[in-house]
């Protein structure tokens, strides 16, 4: 008698667990999903126990598709990230129906953890830059590091770069005109000043210079550069005039050199052309790059909208994945490098998010030797006109923000494969 209800009881728990090792977990990314910043943690963290994903683009918003472990689904709840156990058998009915031929969608896999680094100052906090904001948010690991790590060679170490808002081009945000007198002003360039000279440079200027060669090398040799704000347009510039100064005496203690628009060289570039540096000191804007000052730019905060461009998922992979979201219409935000005029962006760039009735675009990506990068129009995608002094951003508000999105998109990018297919 024992033995038959030990059997029995076998057979059960058999029952109950081999549906659950033949079973996938699927994290919708669609409008059902409660929290869609903190799913992309969930990927990184499952990437993290050694374990490979699936990213199903075009699928339910980008969902992902895992075997089931008990634990993912665990930490799903505990993060309050929407997922759904399958059978193999749905999952392979998704995964079929995603490889049509002619549906836009295509599975990438995603087999290695990105090592990630923020190139900011170290007295920064994470709520100054809306990618740490979102990193800290997801629960995603990254390293900062600045001028002396740079300088010393540590790029290469990484996958995945981003550029808090810098001003590459030494001119200190151009923040002189109205913040010169203001103590956090003061000290930033006081703290700039020692490292140059810490790293045996005469100004800040010619610090940035060597700083954004070395980015440069960084992707050139294979990595991912992801930027926003006045990094984007200041980096560009600063490669422009490698040899030349274009500070002037209240940034550097001289004037700008002569004819320094001239002796810009465009072909120095990554992502831009042509365009015009402002040289005025006292105006808020490096070049005419940037469309907030620089021309007039009439667009209203309830009309400030950019439509996300549709790719071939089948063909167009990485445009496809940097624009995952449940969302094809994003609405604007702005900073001190609001958006890009399109005329001034080099015709190999590919436009992946733009306001055409404005002629600019928002969201631009493209190749750069064996690596790549990824430029983002605006400071805050969920504070619209983000000044010096003003609070936080609480991403808890915005768990399901498309344009923080875009951001996270970049950061999963590294860890992405096409699938083989089986022949």
């Amino acid at each position: 008698m024992i033995k038959k209800v030990t059997t029995i009881l076998l057979i059960l728990i058999i029952g109950i667990i081999t549906p659950m090792k033949s079973a996938s977990l699927l994290i919708p990314m669609d409008e059902s999903q409660k929290n869609h910043l903190k799913a992309y943690g969930i990927a990184f963290w499952i990437l993290e126990q050694g374990v490979e994903l699936e990213w199903l683009l075009n699928y339910r918003g980008g969902s992902y598709l895992v075997t089931y472990h008990e634990s993912f689904e665990n930490e799903c709840v505990i993060r309050g990230v929407s997922s759904q156990v399958i059978t193999n058998v749905q999952a392979s009915s998704i995964k079929q129906q995603i490889l049509e031929p002619d549906v836009n969608m295509d599975i990438i896999e995603l087999q290695k953890v990105p090592k990630i680094a923020v190139y900011s100052p170290k007295n920064k906090q994470p709520w100054d830059d809306a990618v740490t904001l979102a990193l800290t948010y997801a629960e995603i690991p990254y390293d900062v590091v600045y001028d002396h790590e740079v300088m010393s060679g540590m790029l290469p170490t990484y996958d995945w770069l981003h550029l808090h808002h810098e001003d590459f081009t030494g001119q200190y945000g151009k923040f002189w005109a109205h913040y010169r007198n203001y103590p956090w002003y003061k000290d930033d360039v006081a703290a700039n000043e020692q490292i140059a000279s810490e790293l045996g440079f005469n100004k800040v200027s010619e610090l940035k210079r060597a700083v954004t060669k070395k980015i440069r090398d960084f992707v050139l040799g294979g990595g991912y550069l992801f930027a926003m704000c006045s990094a984007t347009d200041s980096y560009d510039v600063a490669l422009s005039a490698i040899n030349i100064d274009i500070c002037d005496v209240m940034f550097d203690g001289d004037p700008i050199e002569a004819g320094a628009q001239e002796k810009l060289n465009y072909d120095n570039c990554m992502v831009f052309k042509d365009f015009t540096i402002v040289q005025n000191p006292s105006k808020y804007e490096i070049s005419n790059i940037d469309v907030t000052e620089t021309r007039p730019r009439t667009i209203r905060e309830a009309n400030d909208y950019f439509m996300l461009f549709e790719f071939s998922a089948k063909w167009d992979h990485i445009p496809t994945i940097l624009c995952q979201n449940h969302e094809r219409l994003v609405k604007g935000f702005m900073g001190q490098t609001t958006a890009f005029n399109k005329d001034l962006i080099q015709t190999n760039a590919i436009i992946m998010g733009e306001n055409k009735a404005a002629n600019e675009a928002r969201y631009i990506h493209g190749e750069f030797g064996k690596g790549f990068w990824t430029f983002y129009g605006g400071h805050d995608p969920e504070d619209y006109q983000h000044r010096i002094g003003d609070p936080q951003t609480d991403l808890n508000l915005y768990p399901n923000s498309p344009g923080y999105r875009l951001i996270l998109n970049n950061v999963l990018f590294p860890a992405a494969k096409k699938k083989k297919r089986k022949t």
